[in-house]
């Protein structure tokens, strides 16, 4: 299509108007991306502060009070060597996952405050699959085990084992 010099100014303003409208459909997405965005940046923050202040802390007490407590009081022999084993086990998945956790954090912390979203995915899912698996593991096996070893000593004992592994309040689910 030819311009007509007489019309050429008034196509060029509507010409800019209809980039100015496209940009402004684009600009009316926003919103919608902006909860999503806002929504991983609390996710991140409150992962990074969980993990620091309850992940790190459950190891240390489990490690420090618990193990020892249900090592000592096994019955010498075939139990010792199998609550040995299992604990050698937790307190290496403890490393590992700490491992992976130190690796994520640096990058969960950039989201965190609004920087880029460059976080390894795969990584992030290994750590919620390895700490889901070891979870189960340790309520499937080490801890009716410690019950059952911790319940045959005085109820001092017992008590003591289950309030040091429940020492924290059982966890809710935050909603994000």
């Amino acid at each position: 299509m030819t311009r007509n010099s007489d019309t050429a100014p008034i196509d060029s303003f509507s010409d800019c108007h209809a980039g100015i409208v496209t940009h402004l459909k684009a600009l009316d997405q926003l919103p919608a991306l902006l909860e999503p965005a806002m929504q991983a940046r609390r996710i991140a923050a409150e992962s990074v502060r969980f993990f620091r202040s309850v992940i790190f802390e459950h190891h240390g007490d489990e490690e420090r009070e618990l193990f020892p407590i249900v090592l000592a009081n096994a019955a010498a022999g075939e139990e010792k060597s199998r609550v040995q084993a299992i604990v050698d086990r937790l307190v290496h998945e403890h490393r590992h996952l700490e491992s992976v956790w130190s690796k994520l954090e640096p990058e969960l912390g950039a989201v965190a405050t609004g920087g880029p979203a460059n976080v390894d995915v795969s990584l992030l899912q290994q750590l919620v699959l390895n700490y889901q698996a070891h979870a189960k593991y340790e309520e499937d096996v080490f801890l009716p085990l410690a019950q059952t070893i911790l319940s045959r000593q005085d109820e001092h004992l017992a008590a003591l084992g289950l309030r040091l592994h429940m020492r924290h309040k059982p966890l809710v689910a935050m909603p994000f």
